[in-house]
Parts: structure tokens; C-alpha cells; sequence
């Protein structure tokens, strides 16, 4: 979840626009891929159990 606005990843779902599979890992997300909403770097994200 980005800390920033609250934007959550979905691992199974992906993000095909940005060209990132269904089934990608949050660890396999490039490190220079940003927040979708907002811009924030992964580094401005953390994990939460939903």
C-alpha cells in the first residue's frame, strides 16, 4: 500500500498498462517503478495484508 495515498498493489491482478503480468510479485517490481496515483517511489510503500 503506498503510504502516500493509499493506493494498494495487486499482485494478482498486476498492472498491465504499465506492463508489469498478472501474478508479479511485489519484490519483482522494478525498483524505479512508481505510484500510479500519486507518483511515490516503491520505497514509499509497504506491505499490508488485506
Amino acid at each position: 500500500m503506498c503510504l502516500i495515498c493509499g493506493w494498494v498493489y495487486d499482485e494478482e491482478a498486476g498492472l498491465p498498462d504499465e506492463d508489469i503480468a498478472p501474478g508479479t510479485r511485489w519484490a519483482d517490481v522494478p525498483m524505479n517503478w512508481t505510484c500510479p496515483e500519486c507518483g511515490a517511489r516503491k520505497d514509499d510503500f509497504e506491505m499490508v495484508a488485506l
